[in-house]
């Protein structure tokens, strides 16, 4: 019987995050100021914690992960199982193997716990008594709600407004956690207010509600900002994904020849993918990363530049592959994916020439469609954002049916859709 669930013990769980920034092919440039204004490199304490700080910049190629962050991130499931698609193979009538990894099984949905759990334990060891964030999708506010909850921390979000007014479960699920949400643009921030003032239906966009919480954060000495995606410590913290997923992997004497993630700011790909760049950097192994993506906002294929992490430029600059940080994007259902930049680390590599992207179009259907095919044999249900990933791993081992190539093709499934029905009935013409 081929085996389709790997799992680990909890004493499996790495004990230390794995950072790429010693093994990238050529040294990150390093965030800087603009030439006029303040300095927003001199800012950073005001807004986030120490010991996020201390880790944005670190040079050791493995940082310890606390014990009690250890503790908290079995009390949330990990580690996480790697799951064979057997029965999507056959479907598919592929000689490809496709393995993915379940972060959905997490308390609140999706791969964000993986960060915010840490993040919030740093704040609370400083003494801070309140997170500020924003959040697109939804999941990752409800995440940092959760490790809020759980270290008793007080939680303030700037929600993306074109999606918080179709996702009000979304919303219940972060207030029940205990945090207090307003729609971005809000009427709480100078930088809102001027928005709304413009536009009162501004839809909002990732990088609006960063700057609200960033300016948020930075005039209460008291709280601390906190971001779900793009910074080193983030990356850095996600990598516990690929770091269980080698270990996966080496039970069932598996590697793979292809990583694909969706990529939005670079989280949940950077998280899984990193601890194979390794590999593929240091030991020369052939494998392919592959990043999808939305026509909405392609960042990847942005210029490689320096800009702004925010829409009001209150972030020192980052060097980033941009499409420009005051850019407009439609609205899509997978909002995850609607932000200008990516992570300066997912930037650098792809300009080494690393990682492959794909765009798939922006009314959705065919993403949705191919999560679909999923749902109906896998059984699980995919957030908007992991049905890019899905989508690229079923184009992947279509083409291994034609060329008769046995690849071994590894997916992240970064969230469940459960609250997202509203966006599958849309897309997927179902009527009740």
């Amino acid at each position: 019987m081929t085996q389709t669930k790997i799992t680990l013990h909890p004493d499996d769980l790495p004990k230390k995050w794995y950072n790429i920034l010693p093994d990238l092919p050529t040294p990150m440039p390093p965030p800087k100021d603009p030439t006029d204004g303040p300095s927003r490199l001199q800012n950073l304490p005001n807004i986030f914690s120490k010991g996020v700080l201390s880790q944005e910049g670190a040079t050791d190629r493995f940082i310890p992960i606390p014990p009690a962050v250890q503790e908290l991130y079995i009390q949330s499931g990990r580690p996480r199982p790697l799951y064979r698609a057997k029965r999507l193979e056959q479907l598919l009538n592929t000689p490809a193997k496709l393995y993915y990894k379940s972060e959905f099984y997490s308390p609140t949905g999706s791969h964000k716990v993986n960060t915010a759990i840490p993040q919030v334990y740093y704040a609370k060891q400083q003494g801070i008594k309140r997170m500020t964030t924003e959040t697109g999708a939804g999941q990752w506010g409800t995440a940092l709600a959760y490790a809020c909850s759980l270290l008793k921390m007080n939680l303030t979000v700037y929600w993306v407004k074109a999606v918080a007014d179709w996702k009000p479960d979304r919303r219940q699920f972060m207030q029940l956690l205990g945090a207090t949400v307003y729609n971005s643009p809000s009427n709480r921030t100078s930088i809102g207010k001027k928005l709304l003032k413009q536009n009162p239906n501004h839809h909002g966009s990732l990088g609006i509600a960063i700057a609200e919480a960033v300016q948020d954060a930075a005039n209460d000495p008291t709280a601390a900002y906190s971001l779900g995606s793009v910074l080193n410590h983030v990356l850095l913290h996600q990598t516990i994904i690929g770091l269980e997923t080698k270990k996966q992997l080496q039970q069932v004497n598996a590697y793979p020849d292809t990583v694909i993630s969706c990529l939005g700011g670079g989280s949940n790909f950077g998280g899984l993918a990193i601890p194979f760049l390794h590999d593929r950097i240091k030991k020369q192994t052939s494998t392919r990363f592959i990043a999808t993506q939305s026509e909405v906002a392609p960042n990847l294929t942005g210029e490689y530049c320096y800009d702004y992490g925010d829409y009001a430029e209150q972030t020192p600059l980052l060097k980033m592959c941009s499409l420009g940080h005051k850019t407009s994007f439609k609205p899509i259902k997978a909002d995850g994916l609607r932000y200008h930049a990516a992570a300066p680390i997912i930037s650098a590599l792809r300009h080494a020439g690393l990682i492959d992207t794909i765009i798939y179009p922006s009314n959705e259907e065919y993403v949705f469609n191919k999560a679909k095919l999923f749902i109906q044999t896998e059984g699980f249900l995919p957030a908007p954002e992991s049905a890019y990933s899905i989508a690229a791993a079923i184009d992947e081992a279509k083409k291994c049916k034609k060329t008769g190539e046995k690849k071994t093709i590894l997916f992240n499934v970064s969230g469940h859709g459960f609250m997202d029905m509203q966006g599958y009935a849309e897309k997927l013409n179902i009527r009740s």
